[in-house]
């Protein structure tokens, strides 16, 4: 008696390996939903980049809470099509939120956001550092 190999993939090949580089891709990007970031210290300010291309302003939300910044954003699309011999619906839901734990001499009040170009740049102001005289006093 023989044995023989037994190949359990179906005789698809073409189909089915686009559907699984299809569904590794997407699996990979939705691992990679978190927006990269420079962060820049200038003279007067703290600057924080983020890339998030393809995206409006209505999508994003800023919140300070006592030392922490936190930048998120959801967005939701869906598109349907049909014809009377097929009907095509796709969903697309993308979602990222990043926190930023920030120095106490931020003036919270005056943190203005800005998205051109697909770069969110949040400017976060620096207090004005308070001057402190030293002086011994002589007594007389």
């Amino acid at each position: 008696m023989n044995l023989m190999r037994f190949n359990h993939q179906p005789n698809f090949p073409g189909f089915f390996n686009n559907f699984e580089k299809a569904l590794s891709d997407n699996f990979e990007n939705s691992q990679n939903n978190v927006p990269s970031v420079n962060i820049k210290d200038e003279d007067k300010s703290f600057v924080v980049e983020l890339a998030v291309p393809g995206m409006e302003k209505k999508d994003f939300s800023v919140k300070l809470d006592n030392n922490k910044m936190t930048v998120s954003s959801e967005r939701k699309e869906e598109k349907a099509e049909s014809n009377s011999t097929y009907s095509i619906q796709e969903f697309s839901f993308n979602s990222f939120s990043r926190s930023f734990t920030l120095p106490k001499n931020i003036e919270f009040e005056n943190v203005k956001a800005d998205y051109k170009n697909g770069i969110l740049s949040i400017n976060l102001p620096k207090k004005e550092a308070e001057v402190k005289l030293k002086r011994e006093i002589k007594i007389s």
